[in-house]
């Protein structure tokens, strides 16, 4: 085993992985690097492509990446990465011996160290209290939570470019063990294959390469006693945020154990076990996909590292038994990428040049996301060109491409849900127009010249006080993220002027903060999209320890109302406007608010808004934008604006809002379009109907004050840069 440490998490820990493979292929690891990396991009080999690759395959090793710890809450993982390291080191058994000789095996111990120090001192701290086996009340990971394993292709986080950038695309592994765990009371343990869909860029060996691992690694735990195991149910595929390898020639092995509470047992009652209603199988039968069926009982620590490691030594076993077969797979899937186009057939993309548009054309985030998959760009004549006949075009087309997600339905007519979102248009977060153009194409390559100095300093502005709550908020570590280091570039972007340039500076505000609030007309305070009911009573009494529990309170809400009838400004996004609606009786309500699903239904779309570019929140902004709707509200004034009022209420009207929402003024500034097939751009939506030319971002005076009301994520996932001057303005103006 060879030990390395290849940069600094986002706290500054040591960031490591282990390579592990025999003395012999240790001594030759920079061979077998070079072995693989011309497997990954067949162009390199000049003549007689396929007898040299049949001598490389006879000599390369299969290159295993295990990933630990993403999430560090599911702690078996991060442990099982030593208990994999020792046997493999250690033991001489026939099947080890044979593992270390055939492949190569990279070990992460945990892809967010910082999260393991989180959680373990929270463990400790509440080691026998009855809050033991609770999870921290703060993000494992400093800006993103859960969210670490959604970013694997706009590279936000520090822990994901090392991976990227020093693992992936240094050993270009045929097989990648993403090592999870899941909740308490379904399977024991889920393999692949995956559920439908497969997002359609992934190669069809892959599939195959999933399909025929994961239902290997069934048999031999099923061969050797473990129970409660479930296949193609849950989890599916679409979207290349959870899976980099499914682009680069991999196949991304995606294990999920049962859990514990942390470390702490749990006696799980035969009765109680479920699934989800979208899961595919029921844990009490067993059934074609589920099995044999697991009776219930005490569940602790060691079944969920027995759990991991045995699935993972199933794994490593048919790696070296069938090395060359993974090995001519993966030349086959970089062979058919990198094959010529033919007439009539899908060429490649075009991406603006930089600042063709000026200071609104971010090509240099899109690009710069591109390159670090590996994906070439030629500086072009019609702008930068993305060719597909690359090995990684099929990543670069799942981005700069709009997502159909299937219409999915059950046998009751309900929609199946997506194991996360529907979209990842690229292009479409970054607002660029991105055209794909066929074979043949004519164009002469260039050179793009960049502006000097254009990441200078900007003047600060702003007091904002950015709303944490006691019950952690990804969406809150987002948007600290967001101002932390997307807030120059959108200064930059909206005010090419160095005199005009803004960057926002927040300070956070709790729970407690805001029960003992006092007006200020100077300041702006941010709710980050929360549920309603979290932001008024936090953690319920009983559950954590006091100091965490109980939210803002009523207490709260009467501060706040006297701090916007002050002069203060308050900015609610996504669901945290529903809170809002409620606490002020704004005269406005959400017209989604409990409709069933199988009338109206948008997990995690792209929808076309049309903007009031007269109105400074919009300021710059072109006439139609985007929104991310996820979980989100629509709204419609509960009475409508008088006649010939546009879309403002007017001081003399008689649909004034009534006194307690504290003002005479409302504007609607974004809304969806009226007719309902131009409202979706990538993704999914049933019942679009419901919400056409409804208001998507509002915003009313109350006292001397403002509430805005956000009705998506303007800044979602740190990818939304079409939409992060909507909110910069909103808390600067």
């Amino acid at each position: 085993m060879t030990f390395q440490e290849i940069g600094k998490t986002t706290m500054g820990a040591p960031f490591v992985y282990a390579t592990i493979s025999s003395p012999a292929n240790l001594e030759q690891i920079k061979q077998y690097q070079e072995i693989n990396g011309i497997l990954a991009d067949p162009r390199k080999i000049k003549k007689s492509k396929d007898e040299i690759a049949d001598v490389l395959v006879r000599r390369g090793k299969t290159i295993v990446l295990i990933t630990c710890g993403i999430h560090s809450t599911e702690v078996g993982s991060t442990l099982s990465s030593m208990l994999i390291a020792h046997r493999l080191t250690s033991s001489n058994e026939p099947d080890i011996q044979k593992i270390l000789n055939n492949t190569i095996i990279l070990l992460v111990p945990s892809l967010n160290p910082d999260g393991v120090d989180i959680v373990k001192n929270w463990y400790d701290k509440t080691l026998g209290t009855p809050y033991e086996g609770t999870e921290p009340p703060e993000l494992y990971h400093k800006y993103v939570g859960h969210d670490n394993n959604r970013d694997w292709y706009a590279f936000t986080q520090v822990e994901t470019q090392l991976t990227v950038d020093k693992i992936h695309n240094v050993w270009h592994p045929q097989i990648v063990h993403d090592i999870h765990q899941q909740g308490q009371n379904g399977s024991r343990l889920f393999l692949p294959p995956y559920m439908q869909p497969v997002e359609p860029n992934v190669p069809k060996q892959i599939v195959e390469g999933y399909t025929e691992l994961g239902n290997a690694m069934a048999a031999d735990l099923r061969s050797k006693g473990f129970q409660g195991i479930t296949t193609n149910s849950t989890y599916d595929a679409w979207t290349p945020a959870r899976a980099y390898s499914h682009y680069h020639g991999g196949v991304r092995i995606l294990s999920e154990t049962a859990s514990a509470r942390l470390a702490t047992p749990v006696n799980i009652k035969f009765e109680n076990l479920r699934a989800g209603s979208d899961d595919g199988y029921d844990p009490k039968v067993e059934s074609a996909n589920f099995g044999p069926v697991w009776r219930g009982g005490e569940w602790k620590l060691r079944n969920i590292t027995d759990t991991m490691t045995t699935a993972a030594f199933a794994l490593m076993n048919h790696a070296a038994d069938n090395r060359e077969a993974w090995l001519k797979r993966f030349y086959e899937i970089g062979k058919e990428a990198v094959r010529p186009r033919i007439d009539g057939e899908l060429f490649g993309f075009t991406i603006p040049a930089p600042y063709s548009r000026g200071f609104d054309q971010p090509s240099w985030g899109i690009t710069a996301d591109l390159k670090r998959a590996g994906v070439e760009l030629e500086e072009t004549d019609k702008g930068y060109l993305v060719r597909m006949d690359q090995p990684y075009g099929g990543f670069a087309k799942a981005l700069l491409e709009t997502q159909n997600y299937p219409n999915l339905l059950d046998g009751r007519g309900h929609p199946i849900a997506p194991y996360d979102v529907t979209a990842h248009s690229l292009h479409l977060f970054y607002g660029l127009d991105v055209k794909p153009v066929t074979a043949p194409f004519t164009y002469k390559t260039t050179s793009f010249s960049w502006f000097g100095g254009l990441l200078g300093g900007c003047s600060v502005r702003g007091n904002v006080l950015l709303y944490k709550s006691s019950v952690p908020s990804m969406d809150e570590g987002w948007t600290r993220w967001a101002m932390e280091h997307r807030g120059l570039p959108i200064a930059l972007r909206l005010h090419p002027n160095p005199e005009d340039r803004r960057c926002p500076k927040y300070s956070t505000v709790t729970d407690s903060a805001i029960r003992t609030l006092s007006p200020n007309p100077d300041k702006v305070i941010l709710f980050p999209d929360q549920p309603p009911a979290q932001i008024l009573n936090g953690y319920a009494k009983g559950s954590m320890p006091d100091e965490y529990t109980g939210g803002v309170g009523k207490e709260g809400v009467e501060n706040l109302k006297k701090f916007v009838e002050a002069g203060g400004t308050l900015v609610f996004l996504n669901r945290a406007s529903e809170f809002a609606i409620e606490q002020f009786n704004l005269p406005i309500r959400n017209i989604v608010k409990g409709l069933d699903r199988k009338a109206f239904y948008i997990p995690g779309s792209i929808l076309r808004t049309e903007l009031d570019t007269t109105h400074p929140i919009a300021k710059g902004m072109p006439q139609q934008s985007i929104a991310w709707f996820e979980n989100s509200p629509a709204f419609e004034l509960s009475e409508p604006p008088p006649s010939g009022g546009g879309q403002k209420v007017g001081e003399g009207s008689t649909n004034r809002p009534p006194a307690n929402a504290g003002g005479s003024d409302i504007r609607i500034i974004a809304r969806y379009p009226t007719d309902p097939k131009q409202i979706l751009l990538s993704g999914w939506a049933l019942g679009a109907e419901k919400i056409a030319g409804k208001a998507a971002l509002v915003e009313f005076t109350v006292g001397k004050g403002k509430i805005i009301l956000f009705g998506f994520r303007p800044q979602y996932r740190g990818q939304s840069l079409a939409t992060f001057p909507l909110l910069f303005n909103a808390i600067s103006n």
